[in-house]
């Protein structure tokens, strides 16, 4: 296959390129911060919630291709980042898309996209043909690459491509200590509701209380205990067993986050299994699930292009449901190397890859998809009622109903 270059019509100078491995050369229009970086190159198939997704943190040192031609059009706010310290730019590293951007038109906007990824220091490409780029992925596999932008269109073509050819990937890279948080915190902030905005969980209305480790942990996981009476401690991610259980949590969540949860889990492994052993119920998503699947015994491998999208089907085998959800990542726990006692608790309809897990006889399980969504269907909210019933079974407390 053909990998996609500049459409043959364009009279432009070409301002960005993207430099593949392989020494593939895509050019285009440059757009958001200029500049270069290194990185992996995905695409998402989510036809909406382009902020959030270049705001999770589990894109951190990739570059997400959009295969939605048109990106931008309702602007930017502050209030639908995903990541929980916005100054320090965690997230994707850069985009590309199909459409140039245009002006925004919604009544949320408070900035033009352009000007919130050049505030943000993402480094954009468009004007490309973005389906002739996702089927060189899907065939050839998530590719290095150096995305470049410069107004004055002046690149060193030959050391682009040694620069990617060199860089060596996602694997045995440790991201998460890049993406957690600096400190702790606590968090009481609730889902937003249309045309009201968010409101934040009062003291005297807590109910339990979980401790998150971030990794790279999204806004809209912290909401959603919030709104289900939860107060939320969020430690980073070096944090000991030790300091976590002396928080006294009634809870504690391993979160999502970028990069090769084998490197993460030289030092999380050891504090997971501590967690285990407490009897604490836990729940983990996406890299907090990888890392629980290494802290039982399984075993973690790279993925050939990743699951990125909010159009995924995934079936819960302890309900007989599919549900269609939203994913990103590019590692997944290996289900030949579950041990006896961890039972598979969901797969994906698209190749079957583990996307859930959980310990017999102990309240701990774990998905590999993105319950929350944001952006993307709410079909598996229940998991995290599911959680709580954890909690509140430990506390002799009835059941909620999980829909």
């Amino acid at each position: 296959m053909t990998a996609p270059q500049t459409a043959p019509w364009t009279t432009k100078k070409p301002t960005a390129v993207l430099v593949l491995a392989d020494g593939t050369v895509i050019e285009g229009t440059g757009i958001g911060a200029t500049g270069k970086v290194t990185a992996e190159v995905v695409f998402n198939t989510a036809l909406t919630g382009y902020e959030e997704i270049l705001t999770d943190p589990s894109y951190l040192g990739q570059i997400v291709t959009f295969t939605f031609p048109h990106i931008g059009n309702i602007g930017a706010n502050d209030e639908d980042i995903e990541d929980l310290t916005p100054a320090a730019r965690r997230g994707a590293v850069g985009t590309i898309f199909k459409a140039d951007i245009t002006e925004p038109s919604n009544y949320r906007s408070a900035k033009d996209l352009d000007a919130w990824l050049k505030a943000r220091g993402v480094i954009g490409l468009s004007g490309i043909d973005t389906r002739a780029l996702t089927a060189w992925i899907r065939q050839n596999g998530a590719p290095n690459a150096v995305i470049a932008h410069d107004p004055n269109g002046v690149f060193d073509i030959e050391a682009l491509k040694a620069e990617a050819k060199a860089w060596s990937g996602l694997e045995g890279l440790d991201l998460a200590k890049e993406a957690t948080s600096g400190q702790s915190s606590t968090w009481t902030q609730k889902p937003w509701v249309w045309n009201e905005g968010f409101d934040d969980l009062k003291p005297e209305d807590a109910k339990y209380h979980v401790v998150c480790v971030d990794y790279g942990v999204k806004r809209n996981i912290l909401r959603l205990f919030a709104g289900l009476d939860c107060k939320v401690t969020v430690v980073p991610a070096q944090t000991s067993s030790e300091d976590i259980l002396a928080l006294k949590p009634d809870g504690i969540f391993l979160s999502n986050g970028p990069g090769d949860p084998a490197a993460t889990g030289e030092y999380s492994v050891p504090v997971i299994k501590d967690i285990v052993k407490s009897g604490i119920p836990t729940f983990g998503i996406c890299l907090g699930h990888q890392m629980l699947g290494l802290a039982l015994g399984a075993t973690t491998e790279k993925m050939h292009q990743g699951h990125h999208g909010a159009n995924h089907p995934v079936k819960d085998h302890t309900t007989g449901k599919v549900e269609i959800v939203s994913m990103n990542h590019g590692f997944a726990v290996d289900s030949k190397s579950l041990p006896e006692g961890v039972e598979e608790t969901h797969i994906s309809l698209f190749d079957g890859t583990n996307c859930g897990l959980r310990l017999s006889g102990k309240p701990v399980f774990s998905v590999q998809h993105h319950p929350e969504a944001s952006p993307g269907p709410q079909d598996s909210h229940y998991l995290f009622r599911r959680f709580i019933n954890m909690v509140r079974e430990t506390k002799g407390e009835p059941a909620l109903a999980e829909r």
